[in-house]
């Protein structure tokens, strides 16, 4: 697989040079997906040098030949959908289910993208006297280094990458290592669709030397990242120091409202979906339960039947939710899983490690929920990322909203409701950059604006649609007398 070594200004390297890296199942970790190259800064180096020198190149390219290449390259990943959708979940655990979603989104980004390409242009004006015209133009930032997590390895990549070069800057992207490979297939059929050399560089390397070596390139023009709040901090402040562009998407903890009015059954399953799908491991996961008095027990009750009837296992076998990406998240779970009990909160399922042989080789961990959950407990506070669900009763919706609210975090937001004024309150008054109505909080539309609010995002520019076009290009305004 090329995908397993770095590609930069054209070339893969070569695979069995300098330091390497395994990348292992994690639903069997005795199952090896590939051997990879780990690159270092001096390849982050080339990478960018490579990236500068084209930018002039790929920006007076015409939208129409960069959307043809974008084109090309949903269809590429288009043909390889059922080897990506293998590929996805084996290397980072997701479901079949789960992975032929994320592909089929990447497909779509760009597709989508492509057809963007012909729109990056800009406004015409009413001039401030005759004989002359007054214009806007958007114009590419240059060179964007593009950073992404393990979680969704290939919409992430799909949804930075598609945009930066539809606006006409080059990338160097840089994926995480424990799921990179599907990430690269999209650099694979990049290259297979025709992309000039040097206009997308993909570098496989760790945070610490390559994604820093990138955010600190002088010749670097934007940065956009995904990850920890604790780590887009730093890469921002990074970023910045400098004056480039910085967009930074981080965590969440996600709360849905049951409202006096929800279907319990609807609830159960909405709220089910969003907590435990992707194993939890997704920023925009729901992490708290937010239920009306009246509906608590046969709330609790419903999520905990839920819970229990969820099949753990390998993805590509069959099972409703798969292992954890890795021991260190796993690890961190189960960390959260003693939190909870020791501040006092029920742990009404779950918390453990299945111990059958069927599990052994696995980071696999049950599906928990915890019950009466004080709305300042750690558990309800910070983001644990795992299939963790804190159950918090409230009195009524005032108490419900300003529960949601009393976190660090602002990513996703939902309301289960039949009451119109408590659905128009809820998206006047909550704190998050998602707010939806009767509907999970994890899902996104690919062409309207994602991003958070707080600790959850920098709060600059948005991702996706036509704000992801706003991050990588610049405004000229233009004033032409005549």
């Amino acid at each position: 697989m090329r995908a397993s070594a770095s590609y930069i200004d054209g070339q893969w390297l070569e695979p069995d040079a300098g330091t390497t890296f395994e990348v292992r199942n994690p639903a069997d970790t005795t199952d090896l997906v590939a051997t990879c190259r780990q690159a270092d800064a001096d390849d982050a180096d080339r990478a960018v040098a490579a990236a500068a020198a084209v930018t002039d190149d790929w920006a007076g390219m015409s939208g129409a030949d960069r959307g043809a290449i974008l084109r090309r390259t949903s269809q590429e990943l288009g043909a390889r959908k059922d080897e990506l959708t293998d590929l996805l979940s084996r290397e980072e655990g997701k479901t079949l289910a789960e992975a032929e979603g994320e592909v089929q989104r990447a497909v779509d980004i760009f597709a989508y993208y492509a057809e963007k390409a012909l729109d990056v242009g800009g406004t015409v004006k009413s001039a401030g006297g005759p004989d002359a015209t007054l214009s806007t133009r958007r114009e590419p930032l240059g060179v964007a280094g593009l950073i992404t997590p393990w979680n969704y390895p290939i919409a992430i990549p799909a949804w930075k990458i598609a945009p930066a070069l539809a606006a006409g800057n080059t990338v160097v992207f840089k994926p995480a290592l424990q799921a990179p490979l599907v990430g690269g297939a999209i650099v694979e059929c990049l290259d297979d669709a025709g992309v000039p050399d040097g206009v997308v560089n993909y570098v496989l390397g760790s945070g610490s030397e390559v994604g820093d070596a990138i955010v600190t390139h002088e010749d670097v023009d934007a940065i956009s990242f995904t990850g920890s709040a604790a780590v887009g901090t730093q890469v921002y402040e990074a970023a910045t120091a400098d004056q480039k562009r910085a967009q930074c998407e981080m965590g969440g903890k996600n709360p849905t409202i049951v409202t006096d009015s929800a279907d319990i059954e609807t609830a159960v399953d909405i709220v089910g979906s969003g907590a435990f799908g992707v194993t939890g491991q997704a920023c925009t996961a729901c992490s708290r339960a937010i239920v009306t008095t009246d509906q608590y027990d046969e709330f609790l009750d419903g999520i905990v039947e839920y819970a229990e009837g969820l099949r753990i296992g390998d993805g590509r076998a069959g099972a409703d939710m798969g292992p954890h990406v890795s021991e260190s998240e796993l690890e961190g779970t189960l960390r959260y899983v003693d939190v909870g009990r020791t501040e006092g909160a029920t742990l009404a399922t779950g918390g453990g490690v299945p111990d059958d042989e069927a599990h052994a080789d696995g980071h696999f961990v049950e599906p928990t929920v915890f019950a009466d959950v004080d709305p300042g407990m750690r558990i309800a506070q910070e983001e644990v990322f795992g299939p963790v669900l804190s159950v918090i009763e409230v009195d009524d919706f005032d108490e419900a909203i300003a529960v949601a609210n009393d976190v660090e975090y602002g990513l996703s937001a939902s309301v289960l409701t039949n009451d119109l004024d408590q659905a128009h309150r809820f998206v006047d008054e909550i704190e998050a950059g998602v707010a939806k109505v009767n509907e999970k909080t994890t899902g996104l539309a690919l062409h309207v604006p994602f991003g958070g609010y707080k600790r959850s995002s920098t709060d600059t520019y948005r991702e996706q649609g036509d704000a992801a076009l706003d991050f990588y290009t610049s405004t000229k305004t233009v004033y032409l007398n005549y």
